[in-house]
């Protein structure tokens, strides 16, 4: 997927690169634009299709540039019409994304690494190891990707939008990426890119608390932060990168990052395991940290996966700690469970991580290595 010496991807490039790229071809600054159209709202990889554009242009974009995605290896369809593809990094590397459609909207969950080196203990992502970051163009290559995919199969009047949702869910930690995510992040919001809401693009966060006061500098998404649990001795067992940004500094950084970004809300992630995290007096517990902020959680029945340790709350557990949110006013939601049957739902995203550079966070002094 790396470019090479002679040959620029563009998928990828935010608006004012490409624009510096067609200035250096010789043209003016509306091409990029019209290329951008081209590339992310009609997933157009063939310069010579893009017939609003001088031939003597698209020449040159043939000689200089590309337009390349990462290559699918395989695809899996589950029964409830949840997708999920497994990508081609590098080698034998590869990171998965997945489709979640439903009546209202249809959600792509996308990946920011291969692998991811925070060792969250419930989720079989971490169990990898972490091998490497995504560029900006594998990241934003998913989208890209899931629309050409889709559009053979959806109803004329869906084609031009199959996606209508981005969330930052999939393998990795998003702002141990900053670097790349954040273009990702513009591109997505761009109105010649593929002009979404801020609303519907979501970054899901363990806890990286400057990158979340950084992020409110550079972007702004919608904000998840994976909390699942309303302590920090528990939490720090469950999510170890709490052991250096306890919850206190990250519940700041959060309310910091909805007063700057003017956002409606932060969701909080909390995946119910049994005997765990799922009493009554632990949803009393994370009541009091939320309450009168501006805060939502969303309940997240376990997805076990192959030698987990832990087990999925009962229904009746899962609703007993919702009411107990409920009653004590703060908003709570729990998550249907999509794709668990073809390995695709939150936390069972597996890929396929062999060159492990960090196997455990939790068995190094913190050794995570953050692209700002």
């Amino acid at each position: 997927m790396s470019e090479s010496a002679t040959t620029t991807n563009l998928l990828g490039l935010p608006r004012p690169d490409l624009e510096r790229f067609v200035a250096r071809l010789g043209s003016k600054p509306f091409r990029a634009r019209q290329l951008m159209q081209w590339v992310y709202k009609r997933a157009e990889p063939s310069f010579e299709r893009m017939t609003d554009l001088a031939k003597a242009f698209r020449a040159e974009l043939g000689a200089h540039a590309c337009v390349r995605a990462p290559e699918i290896i395989d695809e899996q369809c589950s029964a409830d019409g949840t997708r999920k593809w497994l990508l081609r990094a590098d080698g034998s590397q590869a990171f998965e994304m997945v489709y979640i459609p439903e009546p209202d909207r249809a959600t792509l969950c996308i990946s920011s690494q291969v692998g991811c080196a925070l060792d969250c203990a419930f989720c079989s992502t971490a169990q990898q190891g972490f091998n490497r970051n995504l560029t900006t163009a594998e990241i934003v290559g998913q989208v890209w990707l899931a629309n050409r995919e889709l559009a053979g199969t959806l109803a004329d009047l869906a084609r031009e939008r199959a996606v209508t949702n981005v969330v930052f869910m999939g393998m990795g930690e998003p702002l141990a990426n900053f670097r790349n995510v954040v273009p990702a992040l513009d591109i997505l919001l761009d109105d010649f890119g593929f002009d979404l809401s801020r609303r519907r693009v979501t970054l899901s966060t363990s806890g990286l608390v400057p990158q979340i006061y950084k992020l409110a500098e550079y972007s702004n998404v919608a904000l998840a932060v994976s909390l699942h649990a309303p302590d920090d001795a528990l939490r720090s067992e469950l999510v170890p990168i709490n052991r250096k940004h306890p919850i206190g500094e990250l519940l700041a950084a959060c309310w910091h990052y909805i007063d700057e970004r003017n956002g409606r809300s932060v969701t909080f992630e909390y995946v119910l395991l049994q005997g765990v995290n799922d009493s009554r007096a632990q949803a009393h517990a994370l009541a009091r940290l939320l309450a009168g902020h501006p805060a939502k959680v969303n309940l997240i029945p376990f997805n076990p996966f192959p030698g987990t340790r832990f087990r999925r709350s009962s229904p009746e557990a899962v609703h007993a700690f919702r009411d107990e949110l409920l009653h004590r006013g703060v908003l709570a939601t729990v998550r249907r469970t999509r794709g668990d049957d073809i390995d695709a739902a939150c936390g069972q995203l597996a890929g396929r991580v062999i060159d492990r550079t960090v196997v455990r966070l939790g068995s190094r002094t913190f050794g995570l290595a953050v692209q700002a």
